[in-house]
């Protein structure tokens, strides 16, 4: 497709005319992009249950890492990609970050065939995985400068919605795929029952674990050519003004994206046990995100020749308290979405999967609970119905105002938290789990619900508040800041299990909801707000 020279879509007539077919088309496109980002992202919170149910030989809280490493890694790549459109074009970017999400599919299909392989080859995988992630940011941006401000919550809802839905239909599809050969390879005998969507699947059946991640193959390479072939870059001023050939654009994004891997790898370094890292103290894990942040952006600013000053130029919004404010609620909405849809299968695989009984006078967590709910034929529920409703929410904010939909959201989530928690207490010290099982999941798919209104709601604020060169970005940065829910949320319920008490994680995440509740107020609702219910 052609570069768009001109592009207005706050015009009536031009909108109507041309943008719309235009805009439509390019949504169309990114939505099934992004849902494949997502999925190669996160599919690691499925494929190690059942690499716990193969009897792959690593420790629980090893599996736990591997998600981590993927959450954290997507979320720090949202940096650089935040700013992916103004330097490299909107197609540029798509059609490239698209075919780049290959190289962790083929390479997870292949390790996935031995049981012998080493963890460290996964971790590099889980690593590679997190460019799923980082593309949330560059589609979110690039769609915002699609479509005229009154559709943008409808717009982005849809975008980030269906796209998020790429965790639900992995979690569909994933468990679907390994019950049969579809890529060939030898089958893998389970140990411990495993399940789909209808139903358990006894230990003893074959299983084709590879086909969790080749399985994507099939999709990403014909949405690759489809981004090339269907999508625009829109070269105004204010959008893409200065992209050069495809070959530069794709060699800028290469470049920003190493910078991104870069500060990861050393914040994984530091986290992570050893032999592989330092194994810092967990209260660690909060200052090495935030040096994580602090060198990213430094780095980027270091960026030589045309890059600089559209970087430096886009690096206003820094400047705007409003962008932290937003980072701040946005974590709430889809840093919670984003946690839990990372960590929610194998928590119910630790906490419902065992019995919890005293042996010796100690309460144990290792034997293997025959009457356990499968993980794989629940987890799909939350992400689905967060995915799902989620442009309902833009719509809802386009009609209600953003602020105000945000906080029903808060409350909501305050109370669904602090349900979890009783119910998650209850059943991590119980001989029988699963009789809290039904509570528990109700409440964790009210909070998943939750999350999905307010993420909808939430980005219809930053469409309001934020000047449109600036929109895009911070719609980015915020997303970035918020994605390393998908590290942390798995990381803390992994200690917390550790500890015993699971439900500690639940009471901090209610704290935090509640301090968002009343910066969304001060800021958008009180009367001193500076933009009322945008």
């Amino acid at each position: 497709m052609s570069d768009l020279r001109t592009w207005d879509v706050e015009d009536n007539k031009f909108w109507e005319s041309e943008g719309k077919k235009v805009a439509n088309r390019n949504l169309w496109i990114s939505i099934p992009s992004l849902l494949c980002g997502f999925a190669v992202w996160l599919y690691w919170g499925i494929i190690t249950v059942q690499m716990l149910n193969l009897g792959f030989p690593f420790a629980k809280a090893e599996l736990f890492t591997l998600a981590g490493i993927a959450g954290l890694t997507g979320a720090t790549l949202r940096i650089p990609s935040s700013f992916f459109i103004r330097i490299a074009g909107g197609r540029n970017t798509i059609f490239f970050t698209t075919a780049l999400l290959m190289l962790p599919a083929a390479g997870a299909g292949f390790a996935l065939q031995d049981k012998d392989t080493p963890l460290w080859v996964f971790q590099i995988l889980a690593f590679l995985s997190g460019i799923g992630g980082g593309n949330f940011a560059s589609s979110m941006s690039n769609i915002s400068f699609f479509f005229p401000k009154r559709q943008q919550g409808l717009a982005l809802g849809l975008n980030a919605g269906l796209g998020n839905a790429g965790v639900t239909t992995m979690q569909i599809l994933v468990p679907l795929v390994m019950t049969f050969g579809i890529f060939g390879g030898t089958p893998m005998i389970l140990e411990n029952t495993s399940g789909t969507l209808i139903g358990k699947i006894p230990a003893g059946s074959e299983t084709y674990i590879h086909n969790a991640a080749y399985i994507w193959l099939v999709l990403l390479i014909p949405l690759a050519i489809a981004g090339w072939f269907g999508m625009n870059n829109i070269r105004t001023e204010s959008v893409s003004p200065d992209i050069g050939s495809p070959a530069g654009a794709m060699s800028k994004i290469t470049g920003m994206l190493l910078i991104g891997f870069f500060t990861a790898a050393c914040g994984l370094y530091v986290i992570l046990p050893a032999p592989l890292g330092m194994g810092a103290p967990g209260w660690a894990k909060w200052p090495v995100i935030a040096g994580i942040l602090f060198s990213t952006i430094m780095l980027m600013k270091m960026i030589p020749g045309d890059i600089r000053p559209n970087l430096q130029r886009q690096f206003k919004i820094f400047n705007n308290k409003h962008t932290w404010v937003m980072s701040i609620i946005y974590t709430m909405t889809f840093g919670s979405f984003i946690g839990y849809s990372a960590g929610f299968a194998l928590a119910i695989k630790v906490v419902f999967g065992y019995q919890h009984i005293m042996v010796d006078g100690v309460l144990t967590h290792d034997t293997v609970n025959a009457n356990g709910p499968s993980a794989l034929m629940y987890a799909w529920m939350g992400p689905f119905i967060g995915a799902l409703i989620r442009p309902i929410g833009g719509w809802m904010a386009d009609k209600m105002g953003g602020a105000k939909v945000t906080q029903y959201v808060a409350i909501v989530m305050i109370a669904s938290a602090l349900g979890v928690a009783y119910f998650l207490k209850a059943a991590y010290q119980s001989a029988t789990p699963e009789e809290f099982f039904v509570p528990f999941l109700i409440l964790f798919l009210v909070l998943f619900a939750a999350t999905g209104i307010g993420n909808g709601s939430t980005f219809r604020t930053i469409a309001m508040v934020f000047p449109k060169e600036q929109a895009g970005p911070a719609l980015g940065w915020t997303s970035a800041v918020a994605a390393y829910g998908a590290f942390l949320i798995p990381k803390i319920f992994g200690e917390q299990i550790k500890l015993a008490t699971p439900e500690v994680a639940l009471y901090g995440f209610a704290v935090f909801y509640a301090v968002c509740l009343l910066l969304n107020w001060w800021y958008y609702l009180s009367p001193k707000a500076e933009f009322k219910n945008p």
